[in-house]
């Protein structure tokens, strides 16, 4: 029979090395992403943002690792904050010592402001080029589809301060006079199904159901007009009714991509059975739209383009955990 260990027994631990071992094992989740993605080299282009006079500040490594975990785990900035300084495994992922002094939440935004959106899709596109090194990405079947990202759920006190002034309605002509997210709008899916706020436009590689491009609209916008932005190279192209227009056809041929739309209703042409198969065959791939948050942290078009950036870049992470062999 096993003896209870004594509460009052201390290890003996002489490095702060060895403390970090017992937390992070060969299989942690961050020990694992540690070992695929060279952070060292992505944060390489950010740091020539910074200045080398004055006192040192906290390397840019160490903050977007930080800004991985925060999507990762979906914290606040403040639980962040609380995260750097209390969790031993987020502390060792993002490189600071058990000593070292941790940034305050105010620390966050800034970084974000400073890497901008531009960058933030240069390291999404970076980790996808390691990811694919893995063979974790089929350049064959290509799923493309939009979800919501929802800002508020209720506009009563804008509609009426809109009122209030004179309008007739609070509309998608002007509502972004009064709406704290000025660059949101009302999109609709159906005649049940609205929301205020913005829309993540995604295109989805069917191997594995990692992401390849990301892109975020206010909701109003159509989703067929964004797909130039979102195609990818080759292949063909999974789309559901909404894409079916000879609009996006052409788009997508021009690309040199095959047309896999599922079929309206209407068209003369249409094949159920191979509407059937495309259908059938997507299916699995939904999910990927069905797991991602749908509500918007930040305000502003800027901002909520980086969060989908930033929660696809997690999606991509978390799958290669599964399809990447673990090590012994």
């Amino acid at each position: 029979m096993q003896t209870p260990a004594d509460p009052t027994t201390k290890l003996n631990l002489s490095t702060e090395a060895e403390v970090f071992a017992l937390i992070i094992t060969p299989n942690h989740p961050f020990k694992r992403i540690n070992d695929i993605i060279d952070f060292n080299t992505l944060a390489e282009p950010m740091r020539a943002t910074y200045s080398t006079m004055g006192a040192a500040g906290i390397d840019v490594e160490k903050g977007i690792k930080a800004l991985l975990i925060q999507f990762w785990e979906d914290y606040s900035d403040r639980n962040m904050e609380k995260a750097l300084r209390e969790n031993l495994a987020v502390r060792w992922f993002c490189g600071f010592g058990l000593t070292d002094p941790t940034p305050d939440f105010s620390y966050f935004s800034k970084l974000r402001k400073r890497i901008g959106t531009k960058r933030i899709a240069t390291m999404f596109q970076d980790i996808n080029a390691t990811l694919e090194t893995h063979g974790l990405f089929g350049n064959v079947f290509t799923f493309i589809d939009a979800s919501t990202i929802i800002t508020k759920a209720a506009l009563w006190e804008e509609r009426d301060k809109a009122l209030a002034d004179g309008e007739k309605k609070l509309n998608n002509s002007n509502v972004q006079k009064y709406a704290a997210d000025s660059d949101a709008k009302w999109g609709a899916k159906s005649k049940n199904k609205i929301w205020f706020g913005h829309k993540r436009h995604l295109s989805v590689d069917m191997r594995h159901g990692l992401i390849v491009k990301s892109a975020v609209t206010n909701a109003s916008v159509p989703d067929f007009k964004t797909v130039r932005s979102i195609l990818p190279k080759q292949g063909a192209v999974f789309m559901d009714k909404l894409y079916d227009t000879n609009f996006t056809n052409q788009v997508v041929t021009a690309q040199g991509c095959h047309v896999a739309t599922i079929q309206k209703d209407n068209r003369k042409d249409r094949d159920r059975d191979l509407n059937s198969w495309r259908s059938k065959t997507r299916m699995p791939f939904e999910n990927v739209f069905s797991k991602l948050n749908k509500r918007a942290r930040y305000r502003g078009h800027a901002k909520v383009t980086m969060q989908g950036f930033m929660q696809a870049m997690v999606h991509n992470l978390k799958k290669a955990l599964v399809h990447i062999p673990q090590t012994t």
